[in-house]
């Protein structure tokens, strides 16, 4: 069993297996190199054998304990028949959404169309530097999906009251969105993912609702990870209440963003926690490093525990930080 698995399964809370979100990035030099070369993002994400090299880059250089796939949540509006692209320093924007036409993807059609994403995961899990590693497979939670399906963008720091005033569109939309994450899911454990992350980057966002349009419909898909007897971790990230969340949600783990009080955090919820440091602390210098990962490494030091960041590593980010980190992890004892 690898170190992740452990800590979910056993609630092992000696070991402290470390991975990092967008640890397949441009924090990295031969990413950027990769990146330069092929501009378009979702053909990218379609290349398998250049998102294999991807995702394998930080396990070469950190041996982190998770091959995360190189990837995108919004691979799945593409899957559905939503122009998808990301251009330079505005992030992603989304095409027309024609209700009746992703009503009629087909299942095999969706398959079909994200199947390079399938075959990279399959190249990965057979390669032998992720021998007693975790490979983890990702979707969008529905909520954010259905924001980023609708707003065409990203809400940023604000989401129009407007999205909720065709109240049976927005329930048709959940219900497809609900169907495709799982047929999503289903693929990437078929080719080889051992985790599933829930990343519902949006959840902060909600204010009224939060049991419709987050607790339920992510609950509806956590069930059916479990019952493909794989682990799942949900990430809500900026969501007001982390307790409440698990316990209407039930995740296997759940990975904390930095706005929250890691003690608190270790008071309140009794199944694994991962993630939480702020990115921006590799930004400071080792010492500053030191003092804060060594803070969530006490804090949770009789909790299984996965080491983590409270969201994505930024891509300025220093190489010689991120290998700090990696020796400040695996040192603690």
């Amino acid at each position: 069993m690898t170190p992740i698995q452990k800590c979910i399964r056993d609630k092992n809370s000696k070991l402290k297996p470390l991975w990092i979100m967008r640890q397949a990035g441009r924090y990295l030099p031969e990413f950027r190199k990769i990146r330069k070369e092929n501009p378009d993002f979702i053909k990218l994400c379609l290349n398998e054998s250049l998102s294999s090299e991807i995702t394998l880059q930080p396990i070469k250089r950190f041996g982190f304990d998770a091959a995360i796939i190189f990837s995108d949540i919004l691979m799945l509006p593409y899957g559905m028949g939503q122009e998808v692209k990301f251009e330079k320093g505005l992030g992603p924007k989304l095409g027309k959404l024609d209700l009746d036409l992703i009503a009629n993807i087909n299942k095999d059609d969706f398959s079909k169309k994200l199947n390079p994403v399938y075959e990279s995961i399959t190249n990965i899990s057979s390669n032998t530097q992720c021998k007693n590693k975790d490979i983890i497979g990702f979707a969008g939670a529905p909520w954010t999906i259905l924001v980023y399906m609708i707003n065409k963008m990203s809400p940023k720091k604000s989401l129009s009251k407007e999205i909720f005033n065709d109240k049976l569109f927005i329930n048709q939309l959940l219900s497809i969105i609900e169907k495709f994450i799982k047929i999503h899911i289903e693929n990437q454990i078929k080719a080889g993912a051992t985790i599933i992350q829930i990343f519902d980057s949006w959840a902060g966002l909600l204010e009224d609702n939060i049991s419709k349009f987050i607790y339920e419909p992510t609950l509806n898909i956590v069930n059916h990870v479990k019952k493909l007897d794989v682990p799942v971790i949900c990430f809500p990230r900026g969501i007001k209440n982390y307790k409440n969340f698990c316990e209407a949600v039930k995740p296997d783990m759940v990975n904390i963003d930095y706005n929250v009080d890691p003690k608190k955090i270790v008071n309140e919820i009794q199944i694994p926690v991962q993630g939480g440091l702020d990115p921006k602390v590799l930004l400071t210098d080792k010492e500053n490093l030191h003092i804060e990962v060594i803070k969530y490494l006490q804090i949770f030091k009789d909790h299984p525990y996965v080491f983590n960041l409270g969201h994505g590593i930024l891509p300025e980010t220093k190489i010689e930080m991120v290998e700090e980190l990696v020796k400040i992890v695996r040192d603690f004892k």
